[in-house]
């Protein structure tokens, strides 16, 4: 039987990656964010697209190890980044008006994007995305969290460069500068739309909550396996997009 798909499925998306100082979320800093709008689906099936980027000071030390991934030096942060307070505050702009307008946030990994975000915001002493909507965050597509549901016993690692190369879409050897993880990311949705239309069938205002339980049933399984092969290991945090206790 065929799946109707939503309306969000064919509307604009608006996809978002950001580089940081490190792997914690709460506690690092940003350094570049992309956000890649995309617009309604034509008739052809195509989508006219369009990239923002920034690069930010994080006013701190990037690390050596972060740096050798996205390619950004404290030294070039200093001189060519422009003030935090000024990026946030335009990434999330831009953030808050697609979702207050029920256009779909498309991040790979969202919770840990978003949790930076929320974070540098009240870091800085900046109203919140989830202050300034007057609610949670949403509407939110999440390609990780969707897979591990569509496809849970897909054999190898779910990194972004594994999701492409699983669902045979092309993407630039540049991956892990933003833009063009944005780009592979929106595609890799597409991709698991097409293979997947009973994901495109969920309403807007319902992709949140599917998306939290699908994320909860992988993390309460994987903290199983956790249990049984590394005990004592922090196992993955079940709330999804944001942790169940907001950044200090």
């Amino acid at each position: 039987m065929s799946v109707k798909p939503a309306a969000w499925a064919s509307g604009p998306l608006l996809g978002l990656d950001t580089e940081t100082t490190g792997v914690d979320p709460t506690r690092e800093r940003l350094v570049t964010a992309a956000l890649v709008s995309r617009g309604r689906r034509a008739a052809d099936g195509g989508r006219a697209q369009s990239v923002t980027t920034w690069l930010a000071d994080p006013g701190v030390e990037i690390p050596a190890a972060a740096a050798a991934v996205h390619g950004i030096t404290t030294e070039r942060a200093r001189a060519e980044g422009r003030a935090i307070e000024e990026v946030l505050t335009e990434v999330s702009d831009a953030l808050v008006s697609a979702m207050g307008a029920g256009t779909p946030v498309v991040a790979f990994n969202a919770s840990y994007d978003l949790t930076l975000l929320e974070a540098e915001l009240a870091r800085h002493g900046l109203a919140t995305m989830r202050e300034r909507l007057g609610r949670e965050l949403g509407p939110i597509l999440d390609p990780l969290v969707i897979d591990r549901a569509v496809d849970r016993f897909r054999r190898g690692k779910r990194r972004l460069g594994d999701m492409a190369a699983a669902y045979r879409v092309p993407v630039d050897e540049a991956l892990h500068t933003a833009e063009v993880d944005v780009i592979a990311t929106l595609d890799v949705l597409e991709a698991i739309l097409a293979a997947h239309p009973e994901v495109a069938a969920i309403p807007a205002e319902e992709l949140v909550a599917a998306q939290a339980r699908y994320h909860r049933q992988w993390a309460e399984s994987f903290n199983r396996w956790l249990a049984r092969t590394s005990p004592g290991r922090p196992g993955a945090q079940t709330a999804w997009p944001l942790p169940d206790s907001p950044p200090a």
